[in-house]
């Protein structure tokens, strides 16, 4: 199979869809790759690191979009994007489809074969192309909450870690899965004192017993949530439904009760975001004050630690990958439960449910299983 890489074209994207090690992969299975020029210098990858592994490098995008049948990226393709892609051309990447109309639409309109990162899921419930991106989110949040928190940036002007004689922030992180359990971490690791809010009281319990001291659990209810966010200086939006909208949890009533001052940072931004009042921002303009809250919404966060981020995914997903170039997408799907559940589009036929629910396409949608007899 043709494999190609294009370069990341959204707002300071420094990440890449490939790193020299996943292209020789496909190459030693006997597939040939084309990288754009430039691709991977976000991340720190030189043209000739892909040379020396055997790629071959193209000047443009549209070449690689016209000659690939699988397009490897990290990040949805953009509006600039849509008319290269390709009926039946396989596209492998993050989509969010159901935070994005005009995007699903597009995709079922080309006809392409969507292979989404964020609903690749085991039987478990894990969904292993989206962990490492969620554990570089959650890390990052305390971070940025942080940063926002001072006063020369529009926030309370509380240091988080406190000093001798004055407390420290109180952290709020809601949803306790990796993107919550990475934030309450860290935030933990600054001497905050966290309260991590959940409705599973198995992952409450888990928490409960490796945490540090300084990292309390709570049943999330509407008193409790109210309760918690009311007496934040920071609160990190954790929640994640696979595929889904991220259900809106906090309300503009709820957020006017917060601290002026206080940080939200939503996580769940990708997919729509968890309050009201949040939107989509970048790293080039990461904030907005809305009900005298600052806001934090960049939804390709892991895109600023490039480095790290590219190679964390390239760690997980070149195993998939292998498996839809050898074999293609059907048998690699009827051979593979996990992969299924990640193809989110086939040919112009919506394949993931609660995309559809989202859109009120529940009744084109058919599951993979109904195609791939």
């Amino acid at each position: 199979m043709l494999i190609g890489c294009p370069k990341e074209i959204k707002n300071n994207e420094y990440r890449v869809g490939l790193t020299p090690a996943s292209v020789k992969a496909y190459i030693q299975h006997g597939h040939k790759v084309l990288i754009e020029s430039g691709a991977g210098l976000g991340s720190g990858i030189g043209d000739e690191e892909y040379v020396k592994v055997g790629a071959t490098l193209v000047e443009t995008a549209e070449e690689v979009w016209q000659k690939s049948e699988m397009i490897v990226k990290v990040k949805e393709p953009l509006p600039q994007e849509y008319p290269l892609m390709q009926e039946g051309q396989i596209v492998y990447t993050y989509f969010h489809f159901a935070a994005d109309e005009e995007l699903t639409k597009a995709c079922l309109d080309k006809k392409i074969i969507a292979m989404a990162y964020e609903t690749v899921q085991e039987p478990n419930g894990n969904l292993p192309l989206l962990k490492p991106m969620s554990e570089v989110a959650g890390r990052m949040a305390p971070l940025m909450a942080a940063f926002y928190l001072a006063k020369s940036q529009g926030g309370l002007g509380v240091l988080p870690t406190g000093v001798p004689g004055v407390l420290p922030a109180n952290v709020v992180v809601i949803g306790g899965g990796t993107v919550g359990s990475n934030a309450a971490r860290i935030a933990a690791g600054f001497g905050a004192k966290v309260t991590v809010l959940d409705i599973n009281a198995n992952t409450l319990e888990h928490l409960g017993n490796i945490m540090p001291s300084n990292v309390f659990t709570c049943f999330s209810d509407h008193v409790t949530l109210e309760a918690s966010i009311t007496e934040a200086d920071i609160v990190i939006g954790a929640v994640l439904i696979p595929g889904a909208k991220a259900p809106k949890l906090i309300t503009r009533e709820l957020l006017n009760k917060m601290k002026p001052g206080a940080v939200f940072v939503d996580v769940a931004i990708d997919q729509g975001g968890c309050a009201e009042t949040s939107r989509p921002t970048t790293h080039s303009d990461p904030i907005f004050i809305e009900e005298n809250v600052v806001h934090y919404c960049v939804a390709n966060m892991p895109g600023a630690y490039a480095r790290t981020s590219t190679f964390a995914l390239n760690n997980v997903t070149i195993k998939y990958g292998l498996k839809l170039a050898d074999l293609g997408v059907e048998q690699a799907c009827k051979q593979d439960s996990v992969l299924m559940k990640g193809l989110n589009m086939y040919k112009g036929i919506l394949t993931c449910p609660p995309v559809g629910a989202a859109f009120g396409l529940e009744k084109e949608c058919k599951l993979p299983s109904e195609i791939f007899h």
